[in-house]
């Protein structure tokens, strides 16, 4: 196209054409000099440092972000800053002595914890429980459960700013600890199991005021579901962030909550039955979309299972013996120790050489609040295992962070670490 072309007055009485430029160069030559302009604005991506001090991510876990703006390019999470060394540590103790290491694990589920340690000693010494140990064990996971559940619904909760949630949550689970304290004289780091059994029986009229309680934290769950279910900023927070497919929950081994929520219908108290759990009626919650939302649902709805299991257990509380009854390898009656000679040579030879564990190697898994907590022992027999290996929910969940945090954005970080639920003391295990 040509059109007529006005010079400028100098040269007025002259005349010429212009020919007009191609548009789809024009448009090129300005796209090529806006990016050079913004490169040098922008420059390359921002590399921030997420921890392992910072409040959202729920202990020593330290993300490495590649940052293209608000939103996350690369995640890298770094553990290892709490040096544990509990695998090494057992190793070196009598099986009784490592109980109160595995309260240290998941802290925030301290007697699920001991139970899923005795269990696995308990299968290499190929004991089981009498009927009314098997129920007490079943209690204290039951109220770990709501416990842990509690805390990481109130935490996520806080982290996405529903201040008030945690503080109902909080003080439920302080409900608990109370008990805790009634029941093994410590309210955080319990240690009351012991391979073999319980140090105690429960108090006369515990019983009566944990069932009080449960009328108490359904009420208490009805009203934290009334004041998040249908909140729009926690709606918007939460729905279609950090999903995860159910093919990439199974592959990456997730267990617990967090792999119900993707779908996956898998819980070891129904798949693998152990402490009579078969014999308890309660339902499995299972999620459908795999986001931060589900996961909160299906823990608030753990947690109403749970206390359905803890009426069937003090509704038909079995009378006898809480320990397994055997005169070698359990440490004697304390008022036979202090009246006879030869019980107190047998309590001495049981505390210091231990519980005389056959050769051999066991796997045992229980259902704990966070998932999957598996222990592998391999014995040579004696009183300590030749090597303890502990599959850990917490770390294997959090090997997903990397895929997970793709793509999204810095302020959904919060969200997605607390909906995941993890606890960095069995991460560095």
């Amino acid at each position: 196209m040509e059109r007529e072309f006005h010079p400028p007055r100098s040269s007025m009485s002259q005349t010429t054409t212009y020919e007009a430029p191609d548009a789809v160069a024009v448009a090129a030559k300005a796209a090529n000099d806006y990016q050079a302009e913004t490169d040098d604005v922008l420059g390359e991506k921002m590399v921030l440092n997420m921890g392992p001090s910072h409040p959202a991510t729920h202990g020593v876990l330290r993300l490495v972000l590649e940052l293209d703006g608000e939103i996350i390019e690369k995640a890298e999470p770094h553990i290892g800053y709490l040096h544990r060394g509990d695998e090494k540590i057992a190793e070196n103790m009598h099986y009784n002595q490592f109980v109160p290491y595995t309260d240290r694990l998941d802290y925030l589920a301290p007697l699920a914890n001991n139970v899923a340690y005795a269990c696995a000693v308990e299968k290499l010494m190929g004991w089981e429980l009498p009927p009314r140990g098997q129920a007490l064990r079943v209690l204290c996971c039951e109220l770990a459960r709501i416990s842990s559940h509690m805390l990481g619904v109130g935490v996520c909760a806080m982290d996405v700013g529903a201040m008030t949630v945690f503080l109902y949550t909080f003080t439920e689970r302080e409900k608990i600890y109370n008990f805790c304290e009634q029941l093994t004289g410590a309210r955080f780091t319990t240690s009351y199991t012991r391979v073999g059994g319980q140090i105690r029986d429960i108090p006369e009229g515990l019983d009566k005021k944990i069932l009080s309680f449960l009328d108490e934290c359904e009420g208490t769950i009805a009203e934290i579901a009334g004041l998040l279910n249908k909140n729009k900023i926690y709606l918007e927070r939460m729905c279609d962030v950090g999903t995860i497919s159910r093919e990439d929950a199974i592959s990456y081994g997730m267990t617990g909550p967090n792999l119900r929520a993707c779908g996956v219908d898998r819980d070891l108290r129904k798949d693998s039955p152990y402490l009579g759990y078969e014999k308890y009626d309660f339902d499995v919650p299972v999620g459908e979309n795999g986001d931060c939302y589900d996961r909160y649902l299906v823990r608030m709805e753990e947690m109403r299972q749970s206390i359905k299991i803890i009426r069937q257990v003090l509704a038909d509380f079995p009378e006898g013996d809480i320990n397994v009854v055997n005169t070698k390898s359990m440490l004697p009656e304390k008022d036979r120790v202090l009246m006879s000679m030869e019980e107190l040579i047998h309590h001495f030879i049981v505390a210091t050489q231990g519980i005389e564990a056959p050769a051999g190697e066991v796997y045992f898994a229980a259902e704990n609040p966070k998932g999957e907590l598996g222990f592998y022992i391999h014995s040579k027999g004696g009183g300590v295992p030749n090597r303890l290996k502990i599959r850990a929910p917490s770390f294997v969940n959090l090997g997903i962070c990397a895929e997970l945090l793709k793509g999204h954005m810095v302020s959904d970080i919060p969200a997605i670490l607390g909906s995941l639920d993890f606890v960095m003391g069995e991460c560095d295990r």
